[in-house]
């Protein structure tokens, strides 16, 4: 297969995996929290959140729905009301975090998050430019950049994690049960691709080796143009 062609391929993966990453930054279905359950028959309510809005769920509960754990699932109807964290906002504490580290946590991960698609833009540039004739250099740096992207977004997912362990072991939160979502999925598939597919440029960029001893790589790399 064609140099080329392996770089078309890579780069449609690495479109996959921008998708998925975005959707993961812009939902907020990362974690599905759900408190104690006193009654059947009653309300209680259930939240999930994202890097910047939490949405709680008052739902009913019906004995047939109890299953002797938490409130939910959140799939059951119920009013939906939904705040953006202001997480840059001095001394204003969102009604979710009662503990500071818990926000702290929450800033951490929606800031590496834009890194990550920062990474994912200056990646994309570079690769646009790379397919212009002469410019196979230029995959090199857009390999590390989807590379950086991607392990940007790993480690985001994992501040989230602690995060919601954090949440659910402090004494000072309602929560007793939790769940990740689609959207924590999006971001460990966005990890995966964005890595994987950034390690695959660094490779291509490469010269190719020598298939025979006397072949140099100098003139592997003229063959390959």
């Amino acid at each position: 297969m064609h140099k080329r062609t392996k770089v078309k391929i890579t780069f449609f993966v690495i479109l996959v995996g921008m998708a998925s990453m975005f959707t993961a930054v812009v939902t907020d279905h990362w974690a599905v929290l759900s408190p104690q359950v006193e009654q059947v028959n009653a309300t209680c309510e259930a939240a999930h959140f994202g890097l910047w809005r939490l949405c709680k769920k008052v739902i009913y509960i019906s004995e047939a729905d109890y299953n002797g754990k938490g409130c939910g699932p959140i799939s059951l109807p119920g009013v939906e009301n939904c705040t953006y964290f202001k997480h840059f906002t001095p001394g204003d504490e969102s009604e979710i975090f009662e503990v500071k580290t818990q926000k702290e946590y929450n800033i951490s991960a929606a800031a590496i998050a834009i890194f990550s698609l920062a990474f994912m833009i200056l990646g994309t540039l570079c690769l646009l430019c790379s397919f212009k004739k002469g410019n196979d250099y230029i995959l090199k740096p857009a390999g590390m950049f989807f590379a950086f992207a991607g392990l940007c977004a790993i480690i985001s997912v994992e501040v989230m994690r602690q995060s919601v362990k954090r949440m659910i072991e402090s004494e000072d939160t309602i929560w007793i049960d939790y769940s990740y979502a689609w959207s924590f999925a999006c971001a460990c598939a966005g990890f995966c691709l964005l890595f994987l597919s950034g390690l695959g440029l660094l490779l291509l960029s490469m010269p190719r080796m020598p298939q025979n001893p006397w072949e140099s790589c100098m003139d592997a790399e003229h063959e390959v143009e």
